[in-house]
């Protein structure tokens, strides 16, 4: 586990919370993390009181540094990639989210061309219900194809990058975790390609993104100890666990969970 400091974002954190944060990330040798640019209505209201885009914003308040993760980053300008590039900073691209929130598509292709570390997120359960990163995968794939016009726009690999040594660059973890190297911490699944959804098996970014999900993972190591085996759960209770978020859920559940949502 790896603590960060996260402010919400820079219309609901003035800039004096904003520094102390950073300044407290620091301090602790911390990744500072802060949603940024993610609606339409953010850019509006970070523009108007402040003559500047929200990701202006931060870097004018000098919170964009190799160790500030920026989530969303939906509404950018040409200037806010530049910025975010010099800067070194990170971006958490989340676009089952931004799909379901109607937030918008953020700018994939032009981040990754500017060359900015990108990893592949899949936000809380209140607006991407699933958390699987494999649909995840899919989804970023497909999206910018369709939103450019180009069937070549954010390939299979390119996407399977995101998820694995992507997002640990944008994390400042590439030196420990992302991919399989000596000297790294042992962090791997193992996929079971024979399942019928997987067969035949031609090429394996290809499939991983548009064909698999997580209910193809068949063990997976932590830092080299084994916590899943067969899909079955090595030293964790799955039935007490489930028993205590039913307890949970029925403590907080509120009155209008009752009522059906369009959402």
């Amino acid at each position: 586990m790896r603590p960060s400091i996260f402010c919400h974002a820079a219309y609901t954190c003035g800039p004096a919370t904003l520094t102390a944060a950073k300044s407290a990330a620091e301090e602790a040798g911390a990744l500072f993390q802060i949603h940024a640019a993610e609606t339409r209505t953010e850019a509006r209201d970070i523009l108007e009181p402040r003559a500047s885009t929200p990701v202006g914003h931060l870097a004018h308040l000098g919170l964009l540094d190799p160790r500030t993760l920026l989530a969303h980053c939906v509404w950018l300008t040409a200037a806010d990639i530049e910025a975010i590039r010099a800067a070194g900073a990170g971006v958490a691209h989340c676009p089952e989210s931004n799909m379901k929130l109607a937030a918008g598509i953020a700018p994939l292709p032009a981040l990754l061309a500017a060359g900015i570390p990108v990893g592949l997120g899949t936000d809380g359960c209140a607006s991407n219900n699933d958390q699987d990163l494999f649909r995840e995968m899919g989804t970023a794939a497909r999206l910018h194809k369709v939103a450019g016009g180009d069937p070549t726009a954010v390939s299979a690999r390119e996407v399977l990058t995101m998820a694995t040594i992507g997002g640990a660059r944008a994390l400042g973890l590439a030196d420990r975790i992302g991919s399989l190297e000596p000297g790294k911490e042992a962090d791997i699944i193992v996929v079971d390609t024979g399942r019928p959804a997987l067969t035949p098996l031609y090429r394996p970014e290809s499939h991983l993104v548009y064909a698999a999900d997580g209910s193809a993972v068949r063990d997976v190591i932590v830092a080299g100890r084994l916590r899943v085996r067969g899909r079955r759960f090595v030293d964790l209770d799955l039935e007490r666990i489930m028993a205590e978020v039913r307890a949970l859920e029925a403590r907080i559940r509120p009155p209008s969970a009752a009522r059906p949502l369009r959402v």
